[in-house]
C-alpha cells in the first residue's frame, strides 16, 4: 500500500520541487537582467548630449555586466538603448531563464529590464552655459 502510495505521489512532489527551482532561476535571472540594464543606464546618462557612441559605450557595459553576473542564467541576452526627447536615455536587457523542467520545451521564461532617465547635466555655479 505504501508503494503505490508513493508511486503516485512521487511525481507531484517532484513537478513541485522543479517548479520551486524554476522560478528561483527566473527570479535570479530577472535580477541580473535589472542589474544590467541599470550600469548600462547610468553609463548612458553619464554621456554627454553631444557624445556619438553613447550607444555601444551602455550596450557594452550592459553585456559585460551579463556575463560577469551570470552568462548561464540569462542566456541569449541583447542589451538595446533608446532615446525620449529631450533628454531621457534607456536600456533595456532581454533574454531567456534557464529551463529546468523538461517536460515544457515550447516554454520560455523570456526577461526583459529596463532603466533609464534623464541625462545628467553638470552646469557652472555661476549659471552660464545650459547641457542642451
Amino acid at each position: 500500500m505504501t508503494a503505490v502510495e508513493l508511486a503516485l505521489l512521487m511525481p507531484i512532489i517532484l513537478a513541485v520541487a522543479l517548479l520551486i527551482v524554476q522560478v528561483a532561476l527566473w527570479f535570479h535571472g530577472r535580477q541580473v537582467a535589472e542589474a544590467a540594464a541599470r550600469e548600462g543606464a547610468r553609463v548612458a546618462r553619464s554621456a554627454p548630449f553631444d557624445s556619438g557612441d553613447w550607444e555601444g559605450a551602455a550596450t557594452a557595459k550592459a553585456t559585460d555586466i551579463v556575463r560577469a553576473i551570470g552568462p548561464r542564467l540569462l542566456s541569449g541576452a541583447t542589451a538595446t538603448t533608446s532615446e525620449q526627447e529631450p533628454d531621457e536615455r534607456f536600456v533595456t536587457v532581454t533574454g531567456s531563464a534557464v529551463q529546468v523542467i523538461p517536460l515544457l520545451p515550447d516554454l520560455t521564461f523570456t526577461i526583459t529590464a529596463t532603466a533609464g532617465g534623464p541625462v545628467e547635466c553638470f552646469r557652472p555655479d555661476d549659471g552660464g552655459e545650459d547641457c542642451g
